[in-house]
């Protein structure tokens, strides 16, 4: 009897190449701006956008379009996730608060049905929900009456402890968000919108049958799988941020029914695992900024065991002990992250800020700083600013400034 087949045996420049393939790094970029139907792919491919609340530089959800395809109408993004025609994208949490493709929403329901009975909501809105039901009803009946609303619009300046610290109004709309009574009906800044569901979304969509939470899951790991290319089983877990045991159990199912298949990489420690469907390692010749929230990078783990290139988010860290600075996207050029920059998007004088600018070790500064600065020109061109200053902070500075860089 023939013994179970053996893992397949990749080198870390073939899993790199596999990974950025399947993120669609080896997507032909031009100077013209990208139509719908491309940036649609693109958000296909990737399966979903993270949200975020910086815009130092843009809104975390634009920039992983743009550093795949280069050039296109974020107002065109923000009708087909917000507009009542031809939407295309919804909100909910997917790996943090994301915009998803509408097609995802069945396979979330369980999330929401969890949350219906409270289950991985967080603790003041649980709370909330089941100590004060009344609330829960008045609230959503005040939508239902006055929507598309925001929590400012029911009162209270958000508890006065910061960010987290929530009024009860907003507490109740993102209970109600959560489990899927309630849905983003757009941003105003970046304050969510919450509306009814049955008003927010298409009909067809919510018609669209719901899975049983295993099946959705196990979708969803595939879409994980199809995403990344390669990766491990927390990395494939995390993308969707599935909860661990089902994770576990579906991605066993989808070995044995063949969409993923075991695989070694040289200097992983753990087991990976490479998509039916993924690209071959052909070597990628790609020159893009990479957002902090941009998945190629978000599993910092994974980042490292790609890239050999330990990235860490210092927003949160002390201004006097960050090592890169404030908004620090890593540049990719060919196959491998070559250095960082430290941007910010000066907005009254029109120019884009290159706070800081490191090289990694071994690179060739002087071809890194020529590729870099016609990336800060196209992004520059793109968020319709008119120069480019570079500081003198960091070893990449000096050849940077050299290069010149212009919009």
């Amino acid at each position: 009897m023939a013994g179970p087949e053996r893992a397949a045996s990749l080198s870390p420049a073939e899993a790199r190449r596999i990974a950025l393939r399947a993120q669609g790094f080896a997507t032909a970029r031009t100077e013209a701006t990208s139509p719908w139907p491309r940036v649609a792919a693109a958000i296909g491919r990737m399966g979903l956008l993270q949200l975020d609340s910086v815009s130092v530089l843009a809104r975390a959800h634009y920039l992983p379009v743009f550093s795949r395809l280069g050039a296109y109408d974020r107002a065109a993004l923000d009708a087909r996730a917000f507009g009542p025609r031809r939407r295309a994208l919804f909100e909910y949490w997917g790996h943090e608060a994301s915009l998803m493709p509408l097609a995802l929403h069945p396979l979330l329901r369980w999330r929401m049905a969890r949350a219906e009975r409270l289950e991985g909501v967080w603790g003041e809105v649980a709370t909330l929900a089941r100590e004060r039901p009344g609330h829960i009803a008045r609230v959503l009946a005040e939508v239902a009456a006055r929507g598309p609303l925001s929590a400012r619009d029911l009162g209270g300046d958000g508890g006065g402890g910061g960010m987290w610290s929530w009024h009860d109004g907003k507490r109740a709309l993102e209970y109600l968000f959560w489990s899927g009574r309630l849905a983003a009906a757009g941003r105003r800044g970046f304050e969510r919108l919450y509306e009814l569901s049955e008003r927010a979304l298409p009909a067809a969509v919510l018609a669209a049958p719901t899975p049983d939470e295993a099946t959705a899951q196990r979708r969803l790991l595939a879409i994980a799988a199809a995403a990344l290319g390669i990766a491990t089983e927390a990395d494939l877990r995390d993308y969707f941020r599935l909860p661990a045991a089902a994770a576990r159990a579906r991605l066993a199912e989808l070995v044995e029914a063949g969409e993923v298949r075991p695989v070694t990489v040289a200097g992983w420690r753990q087991p990976a695992y490479r998509h039916g469907t993924a690209a071959d390692a052909r070597p990628v010749r790609a020159a893009a900024l990479i957002s902090p929230f941009d998945p190629l990078v978000w599993a910092r783990g994974r980042t490292e065991r790609l890239f050999g290139f330990r990235y860490r988010l210092e927003i949160y860290t002390p201004a006097a002990d960050r090592r890169h600075g404030y908004y620090v996207l890593p540049f990719l050029l060919g196959e491998k992250l070559v250095a960082r920059v430290d941007l910010k998007a000066d907005r009254a004088a029109h120019r884009l800020v290159v706070r800081g600018a490191f090289a990694e070790a071994g690179v060739r500064q002087a071809r890194v700083a020529a590729a870099l600065a016609a990336e800060l020109g196209r992004l520059a061109r793109w968020l319709g600013l008119d120069g480019i200053a570079v500081a003198r902070r960091g070893d990449l500075a000096p050849s940077l400034a050299a290069a010149r860089p212009a919009p």
